[in-house]
């Protein structure tokens, strides 16, 4: 269980911040990013089920996809460790699958896409197009993080990697956001489709002077 009797510490003072196996680091390291930027993520989704009017199906689905997003910071929070004395929370291929199985039954659902779309339409779309963004952001975070670290367990230097299904869980999330932000839109008449050029008409050019 999580017992915060008090929120500041004054422990990040000089610029670093402890990980999930309390080791110590600098505040600008790319495994900070990568959390915090799911973090974020998950604020986003927060807004889009309370301010989205969306079904009660998907936002159920993005409930636990919020649990699974404060599983997704602690796994990239904690360095992976051989034989860890008190094992961490990871990311398993089974919420992968189910975001898998997600994508595929909300995509019954709308038209085939044979244009880019806008975000927008209504609120709960808007949201959930930002929250795509914001993942996707999370993502290539993540990624710098295991090009910083690699995907192993802890090295000769006693520093672990990350662990490669968070790149993986957050790709298909993206995919997901995306799909629900299209949901989303079925109330007000499908999606808000982009118009190459701002919709403006071509107009002639001015000859250019000689």
């Amino acid at each position: 269980m999580v017992n915060l009797t008090k929120i500041y510490t004054r422990t990040g003072d000089e610029g670093t911040t402890a990980l999930g196996d309390f080791s110590r680091t600098s505040k600008t390291d790319s495994r900070l990013q990568a959390y915090a930027d799911t973090n974020e993520a998950n604020a986003v989704i927060g807004v889009a089920i309370a301010a989205g009017d969306l079904d009660e199906d998907v936002a159920v689905t993005l409930t636990r996809v919020q649990n699974d997003l404060f599983d997704v910071g602690a796994d990239l929070c904690t360095p992976l460790l051989a034989n860890p004395e008190y094992p961490p929370l990871r990311v398993k291929q089974e919420w992968i699958d189910e975001l898998e199985a997600d994508c595929d039954e909300y995509l019954t659902r709308v038209d085939t896409l044979r244009s880019f779309i806008l975000p927008g339409g209504s609120a709960g779309s808007a949201h959930l197009h930002h929250a795509t963004t914001v993942v996707r952001r999370a993502e290539r975070s993540a990624w710098a993080a295991r090009e910083d670290y690699g995907t192993e367990v802890a090295d000769e230097r006693g520093v672990g990697g990350v662990n490669p299904l968070t790149t993986t869980y957050l790709n298909r999330l993206s995919d997901l956001l995306f799909i629900l932000a299209r949901v989303a839109n079925l109330s007000v008449g499908g999606d808000v489709l982009w118009q190459p050029g701002g919709g403006r008409e071509d107009k002639p050019q001015k000859p250019a002077r000689r």
